[in-house]
C-alpha cells in the first residue's frame, strides 16, 4: 500500500515510523520536513498528505506535528480526508473500524515509539468504518445539509 507521511520536521519518531512502514511492506512517500526540499510548515504538510489521500495517489497518510492538532485540522480541510489525532492504539483502532479514517496523525510531543508502533498495529488490523456514518460524512463533505 502507498503511504503518504509528512511532519513539519523530522525526529527520530517520524525516522522510526517511515522505517516501520517500510519494514510492513508500505510504499512510503515522504513530505514536509521528511522530503528533500520539502515545505515543513504544518498547514501546507497537512494540505499535501490530505491531498496525496483524497485524489488517490496514496491509500492512506500518517501525520506529525508538535501536538498534531495543526496537521489534523490542515488535512481535514481536504475534501474525503478523515484524519484522526490519535494518542493510543485503541483510539487509532476506533477511527478506522467507526469512522474509516484514512489519515493517522500523532503528536511529535507525547508520541513514544512504541506507542507509534502499536497505533500502526491496530490501525492496519482495524477493519474500514461503518458504511452508514461514513456515508454521512460524504453528504457533509459536499456541502449537503443532514436531518436532525
Amino acid at each position: 500500500m502507498k503511504i503518504a507521511l509528512g511532519s513539519d520536521d523530522s525526529t527520530p519518531l517520524t525516522d522510526f515510523v517511515a522505517e516501520d512502514l517500510a519494514r510492513r511492506g508500505h510504499d512510503v512517500v515522504r513530505t514536509g520536513a521528511l522530503a528533500p526540499g520539502g515545505d515543513p510548515r504544518w498547514p501546507a504538510v497537512g494540505a499535501l498528505v490530505g491531498t496525496l489521500v483524497a485524489n488517490g495517489d496514496c491509500a492512506q497518510g500518517v501525520l506529525f506535528c508538535y501536538t498534531g492538532t495543526g496537521v489534523s485540522m490542515a488535512a481535514n480541510k481536504v475534501r474525503g480526508v478523515r484524519a484522526a489525532l490519535c494518542h493510543d492504539a485503541q483510539t487509532a483502532d476506533g477511527a478506522r473500524r467507526w469512522n474509516d479514517a484514512n489519515v493517522l496523525v500523532m503528536s511529535l510531543r507525547s508520541t513514544s515509539a512504541e506507542e507509534a508502533r502499536e497505533m500502526l498495529d491496530a490501525w492496519f488490523a482495524a477493519p474500514p468504518g461503518d458504511a452508514e456514518d461514513v456515508e454521512m460524512v460524504r453528504m457533509l463533505d459536499q456541502g449537503t445539509a443532514l436531518d436532525p
